[in-house]
C-alpha cells in the first residue's frame, strides 16, 4: 500500500473496521505528554474529519465539542482542588502535583490544531441540549471534604470521557494515567482534610483537631518502681501531661488490653489524649484515640482503614525524608528522634540531634513531637527548635515524684513558648 492510500472495510450496519494510512507517521514519544501529536496536528485533524464521514457524515465539530467540554470540566475541577491544597492545607508538594495534572491536560489540549483554538471554535453553549443544573440551594451547605471529592469526581469523569474519545484519535493519549493519578491525590487530600476535622461541619476553613502534644508521657512499667501503669499515668496527668501513650513491649495482649481499658477510662475522665504504641488491634479494642507506629510497623494507610478516619495516627521518624513521607501518607503527627542519647530502647539508634528537629520543623506542617533523652534541662531546646511537644519516658515515669517531674517539664515547655511568642 502506498503512503497516499486509505482502505475501509464496512459491514451491514456501517463501519466495522478501518485502516488508515497517511503520507507520514507521527514521531511518537510516549514518555512526554508534550509530544502527544509530534508528527503533525494535521494528522489528527484529517483523521477526525474522515472518521466523521465514515460514521455517517458527522461533523468534526461534534467531536471537538465533546473534547472541549471535558477538557474544561477537568481543568476547572483541578483548579478548585489546587486552591484547597495551596491555601487550606498549605502543602506545596500536593499543590504542585495537582498543578502538574492540570498543566498536562493543558499541553494535550494545545496539541490540537491552532493550539487548541479549534476546540473553542466548536463550542456551542447556547445550542447545548443539556442545560446547566440549577445552582444548589442557599440552605445546602457542604464542607471542604465534600467540595474536594465533588471536584475530583468531575476530573475523573471528564478524563474518562477524554480517554474513551481519544481512542478515535491516531495516537494514544495518557488520559488513563492522568485519571489514576487523580485518584491517588484525591485519597491523600481527603485523608488530610478529614484528619484536620474538615468533614465535621460546613466550613470555609478546616478545623484543626484539638490535640495538645505539649507533654507526651509514654508508659514504661520496668522503669516505674513497681507502681501500676495507671497510677503513674494518673500522677503524670496531675502534673500536666497532655498525652498518655501505652507502650509496654513485655506485656501480653491480655495485659495490654486490661491496662488499655484502665487508661482509656482515666484519660477520658481527665480529658487527655490516649495513644497505644504499635498495636492497632489493641487501640481498636480499648477505644484509644489513636496509635503510634514505628517505621517497620503497619503502613499508615492500612492502619487508617482499620481504625477509621477519626483516629489519630502518629509515626516515628528519623530523617527529613521519613518525616515528609509520613506527612504525604496522612500521618496526624510525627515523632522525631532520638534527639539525645537514651537507654530506654534496646535497639536505639544514634541520636539525631536538635538540628534534625529544626530541619523537619521547617518543611513539615503536621505536629512534631521530639523524643529521646529529653529531660528538664534540655526540653526547652527542642521546643525552641520547632517541636510541638516533648515525649518522655524515664524523665517522668521513673521519677520518685511523678507529678512533680511532669509539672517541672510542663512549666519549662510553657515558659519557652511564652518567650518565643
Amino acid at each position: 500500500m502506498t503512503g497516499h492510500s486509505f482502505l475501509v472495510f464496512v459491514g451491514g450496519a456501517g463501519l466495522r473496521k478501518a485502516f488508515l494510512a497517511l503520507p507520514f507517521e507521527p514521531d511518537l514519544d510516549h514518555t512526554s505528554v508534550g509530544k502527544w501529536v509530534t508528527g503533525s496536528v494535521l494528522y489528527t485533524h484529517l483523521l477526525i474529519r474522515w472518521m466523521g464521514i465514515f460514521y455517517g457524515g458527522g461533523s468534526v465539530g461534534e467531536l471537538y465539542r465533546v473534547l472541549d467540554a471535558n477538557f474544561n470540566r477537568a481543568r476547572e475541577g483541578l483548579r478548585v482542588v489546587e486552591e484547597v491544597a495551596r491555601f487550606i492545607l498549605d502543602d506545596a508538594g500536593m499543590t504542585m502535583r495537582v498543578r502538574d495534572i492540570r498543566h498536562r491536560l493543558g499541553i494535550l489540549q494545545e496539541n490540537f490544531p491552532e493550539r487548541g483554538a479549534v476546540l473553542v471554535q466548536a463550542r456551542d453553549v447556547q445550542g447545548d441540549v443539556a442545560a446547566p443544573a440549577p445552582p444548589a440551594s442557599e440552605e445546602e451547605k457542604i464542607n471542604l471534604v465534600q467540595l474536594v471529592m465533588a471536584n475530583f469526581k468531575r476530573v475523573q469523569e471528564a478524563t474518562r470521557v477524554l480517554e474513551e474519545y481519544a481512542r478515535l484519535l491516531p495516537v494514544p493519549a495518557p488520559f488513563k494515567e492522568i485519571r489514576y493519578t487523580a485518584y491517588v491525590v484525591e485519597q491523600e487530600m481527603v485523608n488530610r482534610l478529614v484528619q484536620m476535622g474538615a468533614s465535621e461541619a460546613p466550613s470555609c476553613k478546616a478545623g484543626v483537631r484539638t490535640v495538645d502534644y505539649s507533654l507526651y508521657v509514654v508508659t514504661g512499667d520496668k522503669f516505674s518502681r513497681g507502681r501500676p501503669v495507671v497510677e503513674v499515668a494518673r500522677a503524670a496527668i496531675e502534673g500536666g501531661a497532655t498525652v498518655i501513650q501505652l507502650r509496654e513491649k513485655d506485656f501480653t495482649a491480655r495485659q495490654l488490653i486490661d491496662a488499655g481499658h484502665q487508661l482509656r477510662r482515666l484519660t477520658r475522665e481527665k480529658g487527655v489524649t490516649f495513644i497505644v504504641n504499635d498495636r492497632v488491634d489493641v487501640a481498636l479494642a480499648v477505644g484509644a484515640d489513636g496509635v503510634h507506629l514505628g517505621q517497620d510497623d503497619l503502613p499508615i494507610g492500612m492502619a487508617r482503614r482499620i481504625l477509621g478516619p477519626g483516629k489519630i495516627i502518629g509515626i516515628s521518624t528519623h530523617s527529613v525524608e521519613q518525616a515528609l513521607e509520613a506527612q504525604r501518607q496522612g500521618a496526624d503527627y510525627i515523632g522525631i528522634g532520638p534527639v539525645f542519647e537514651t537507654q530506654t530502647k534496646d535497639d536505639v539508634q544514634a541520636p539525631v540531634g536538635v538540628d534534625l528537629v529544626r530541619q523537619v520543623a521547617s518543611v513539615v506542617s503536621i505536629p512534631k513531637v521530639a523524643i529521646g533523652g529529653i529531660k528538664a534541662h534540655n526540653v526547652e531546646e527542642v521546643i525552641a527548635a520547632g517541636a510541638d511537644g516533648a515525649a518522655v519516658i524515664t524523665a517522668v515515669v521513673a521519677a520518685e515524684d511523678v507529678s512533680g517531674a511532669a509539672r517541672e517539664l510542663r512549666s519549662r515547655i510553657d515558659k519557652i513558648r511564652r518567650y518565643l511568642s
